[in-house]
């Protein structure tokens, strides 16, 4: 597997694999769900927008995961505010089939990576206590709850800080 930059002609597979990955775990989602359809635009047409703004972020990085014969397997976002001093992933996705095989691991080391090489302490992420896989994997590369309050529909989770130095956990357990 093969972490690169991403390039412009990724955008329509990204919000593809997005809209797909987000499926059951969007905040949007639910919105819909109770309040129905926001000026008739789903939950789907907003979520793939995030895409758009994440490329165009001032401070922002993408990286994709790319398998054999160039197939996209997945990718993160990253932003980095240098004046709050604080990363941000807004979106880490993984094809279907493909989860479970470290590709997220992968994906969150570099996120990880490069908000300690920006000197920032924390990184967050943030997810719905319905995204079963995220409420597993982030605590599994290092992040920690934000708030103790798991019981709500949203879970804050930040990164080790700066002391944390070496590999990192998230991908020392990729194996």
């Amino acid at each position: 597997m093969l972490i690169r930059p991403c390039r412009e002609s990724d955008r329509t597979t990204l919000k593809a694999l997005t809209c797909q990955s987000f499926e059951g775990v969007s905040i949007d989602q639910n919105i819909e769900r109770r309040s129905g359809t926001i000026a008739s635009k789903g939950w789907r047409r907003r979520k793939a927008r995030h895409i758009d703004a994440d490329l165009a972020a001032d401070g922002s990085a993408i990286r994709v995961a790319e398998v054999e014969r160039g197939a996209i397997a997945g990718f993160v976002t990253t932003r980095i505010d240098l004046e709050a001093s604080v990363g941000w992933i807004p979106n880490l996705v993984v094809r279907s089939g493909l989860r479970g095989q470290g590709v997220g691991r992968q994906l969150l080391a570099f996120a990880i990576d490069r908000f300690h090489d920006a000197g920032l302490a924390p990184g967050r992420i943030e997810t719905l206590v319905q995204n079963v896989i995220g409420v597993h994997l982030f605590p599994a590369c290092g992040f920690v709850a934000a708030s103790p309050r798991r019981g709500r529909s949203r879970l804050g989770v930040c990164s080790p800080g700066p002391s944390h130095r070496g590999p990192s956990p998230c991908f020392e357990s990729a194996g």
